[in-house]
């Protein structure tokens, strides 16, 4: 075989190999853990419900969890969550604050979906619940990392996040924690809003990354090969 490494392309190549399989490595263990991640959060999904927590909460221990929490809906203080599609027929989410039984406060409810053309309360007057309700949803937790974030208008009662404390601030309301949460029951009376279908959607690429990360370390030992050999050949 007429291989014989030089010294210059050794340097460069041997630890850009180390740098790509250390990548791969990585990539392969964060898989591991976004699956063990989404597992558990999926089993706090389907758990039984608990009483909604007092105080602020812990977004690594509560969020996907489901809970119960009693109060009376502040219809009047409804906002509406943009570009919501459902069996591809647009709409978009309500999100009604709930003042909590107690004097506990108030947190921010999404009670799920309406078409667009719904969006006026009056057409929807009997799933206007009023009074005391008891109800169980998901607890969730605001992202305003999201680049979705930047597109809310407040002004026009239009998001495309959901951010308790801006919404608070638009409506003149009593501030609202940054968890809320996400009705899944769909026994309302005339069927509006529709209650969310729960999936845990956390994005996982970490496999598509490891096969790059040692392609490319494959690729780099394949040339590094070639060229000596062609540098050798007669």
């Amino acid at each position: 075989m007429n291989f014989r490494p030089t010294l210059l392309p050794t340097l460069v190549t041997v630890p850009m190999l180390v740098v790509l399989i250390g990548l791969g490595t990585w990539q392969v263990h964060r898989l591991q853990w976004k699956q063990d991640l989404i597992e558990r959060l999926q089993q706090r999904t389907a758990a039984e419900a608990v009483p909604l927590p007092a105080g602020p909460l812990s977004r690594e221990e509560m969020e996907f969890r489901r809970v119960r929490v009693t109060g009376a809906f502040d219809h009047a203080h409804e906002f509406y969550l943009w570009n919501r599609l459902r069996n591809g027929r647009p709409g978009l989410n309500v999100l009604t604050p709930l003042v909590v039984a107690e004097g506990q406060g108030t947190i921010l409810v999404n009670r799920g979906w309406i078409p667009v053309e719904l969006q006026d309360p009056g057409t929807r007057t009997a799933g206007q619940v009023q009074g005391q309700v008891t109800l169980e949803g998901v607890l969730r937790f605001a992202d305003r990392r999201s680049s979705l974030a930047k597109q809310n208008n407040s002004e026009k009662n239009i998001w495309f996040s959901v951010d308790p404390t801006a919404m608070a601030a638009v409506a003149r309301l009593e501030a609202m924690p940054d968890h809320y949460i996400e009705m899944t029951d769909r026994d309302v009376p005339d069927g509006w809003p529709i209650g969310q279908e729960m999936r845990v959607n956390l994005t996982n690429n970490h496999l598509q990354y490891a096969v790059t990360w040692y392609s490319l370390a494959v690729a780099l030992a394949v040339i590094y090969v070639v060229y000596h050999r062609r540098r050798r050949e007669p």
